[in-house]
């Protein structure tokens, strides 16, 4: 091989690395955008699409719970009161990506539909992830953790857990 052969592959490497990259950081983006339009919907077999069979939820007073069915129980508890009623921005996402994982931390705020109607601030925390590309390409979390940084007067679920 010539230099110049050389330099172009290191340079098609350099290049499909990058836009493999960008395409990771993206789909794990959709991750969290999905993650709460799923749970705002009240579409609990798809929320817990978003995690993989074995993962683990850790949800502070609302419970913890481990695999999809386990997840899916979970939320539901923790939502049946507050269907269509509440809204989740995800925000600030930090992920650092390492090959087929990343470790990541969003902000999430809660926002409800008031006794008028209006919204009002529910709470807001923040989730520190694992995520993983999963056995289909797909990320997904593997492990979620649930801080809340600013409570509320918004009654708890009991998980029974």
């Amino acid at each position: 091989m010539t230099d110049e052969h050389e330099r172009n592959e290191r340079e098609r490497n350099d290049l499909e690395s990058t836009v493999q990259r960008l395409a990771d950081l993206q789909a794990i983006n959709q991750l969290f955008i999905v993650y709460g339009a799923y749970l705002d919907a009240g579409d609990l077999d798809a929320y817990a699409e978003c995690f993989t069979h074995d993962a683990r939820l850790l949800i502070g007073p609302l419970g913890r719970a481990t695999g999809r069915y386990e997840i899916k129980d979970t939320m539901r508890a923790a939502t049946d009161r507050a269907s269509g009623n509440s809204f989740h921005p995800i925000t600030s996402p930090r992920i650092d990506l390492d090959g087929d994982t990343a470790t990541t931390v969003v902000m999430w705020t809660v926002i409800v539909s008031g006794s008028d109607g209006r919204p009002e601030l529910g709470i807001i925390g923040r989730h520190e992830d694992f995520v993983v590309s999963d056995t289909d390409g797909r990320w997904r979390f593997r492990q979620r953790k649930g801080f809340v940084d600013i409570p509320s007067a918004m009654p708890r679920a009991n998980s029974g857990r």
